[in-house]
């Protein structure tokens, strides 16, 4: 069934929402089964090792890029409509926004992508974390948080009334980002090999990418026939979290491809860790550890939505489309994380998890 048959079926909202969940599913799945955390690449990263967090980070990274720019050469998608690509972008906004995100998910030991991830798979205290993400987020985007969001995103924002291409502004042909994502998968191939990952690992987090690029393809494929203007968007987690949020808490909320994808991540990891026999109750250990986990998910709340996404909003969807402010919020992400694992947790010396 092509897109244009499914919108005259069920209409063009539900179409979206539809979209968002099959999206949703894929990445579930995939990020279940290949345990793909940027909090545990950044840890793993800062205390001086290339180990297999980093690999399976990286190519998830390089398989998105790949996947994404691959498409976009066979004219399925056309990065220039993305939304993030559409609007100004914000630079304060990304490096604050990305450097509290990075503080916020070492501290709440999980990305909000990843806390949704652990949540499917009975971890009662992703669960409680994520709500108090998505609390927070929602507050930062029309609640009491979002007039200190808006200004400290105003004081400096990209130029031209858009995001900036960072292939374009650095003169480079467009077949350079293809390229460079096969470059960086042959590295993580490398460094895979080095920490003996199994294959079906690295097929999953291959996946992790190409559920990136179904959310990238589809909403442009919907965009092309709806009549009402449809966002081209894919994977993220700070303003769907909301949204899904606010469907659920308000009637008049609309289905939209947001509203489908956390649902849809939940349900494919659910479905990956209940066939795989991991799926099992978690909680708090402590007092100290919840107070941590929860004021991690208020830095990630507040920060993901100041930086316009969350580290896979910007890490993994906005970098495959060479967003500019997604690249700088994914390095003070790095940034932040790393020096909140050496300042808090080394200390203790804890292992990622």
């Amino acid at each position: 069934m092509d897109i244009l048959t499914l919108v005259e079926r069920i209409g063009e909202a539900p179409a979206a929402a539809l979209l968002g969940l099959l999206t949703g599913v894929i990445f579930g799945i995939a990020a279940q089964r290949s345990r793909f955390c940027l909090r545990a690449a950044t840890v793993e990263f800062a205390r001086g090792r290339m180990g297999d967090k980093v690999a399976v980070w990286l190519l998830t990274f390089s398989t998105a890029v790949v996947w994404v720019q691959g498409a976009q050469y066979l004219g399925l998608f056309r990065a220039e409509e993305a939304r993030i690509m559409a609007i100004p972008g914000s630079w304060s906004g990304a490096v604050i926004g990305g450097l509290l995100f990075g503080v916020g998910m070492v501290l709440a030991r999980g990305c909000s992508g990843r806390l949704l991830v652990l949540a499917a798979t009975g971890n009662l205290r992703s669960v409680v974390s994520g709500l108090v993400f998505a609390v927070v987020a929602q507050m930062s985007l029309s609640g009491w948080l979002a007039s200190t969001r808006d200004s400290l995103a105003a004081l400096w924002v990209t130029s031209g009334g858009h995001n900036m291409d960072l292939l374009a502004a650095l003169g480079l042909p467009p077949m350079s980002g293809l390229a460079f994502g096969i470059a960086v998968a042959a590295l993580a191939l490398v460094v895979a090999a080095r920490n003996k990952i199994g294959a079906w690992r690295l097929i999953f987090a291959s996946g992790v990418g190409f559920a990136v690029a179904v959310g990238w393809v589809s909403t442009y494929a919907l965009s092309q026939v709806a009549f009402d203007p449809v966002p081209v968007e894919s994977a993220t987690f700070t303003g769907p979290s909301a949204s899904t949020l606010m469907f659920f808490l308000d009637n008049t909320a609309i289905l939209e491809f947001d509203v489908g994808l956390v649902p849809g991540v939940f349900v494919g990891s659910f479905l990956a860790s209940w066939l795989a026999g991991e799926f099992r109750f978690q909680g708090f250990e402590d007092e100290a550890n919840m107070r941590r986990a929860l004021t991690g998910a208020a830095f990630m709340g507040f920060g993901g939505m100041l930086a316009g996404g969350c580290a896979i909003g910007n890490g993994v969807t906005g970098g495959s489309v060479f967003a500019g402010t997604a690249w700088l919020a994914l390095l003070c992400m790095w940034i932040g994380a790393m020096v909140t694992d050496v300042l808090v947790d080394q200390r203790g010396v804890r292992q990622p998890a």
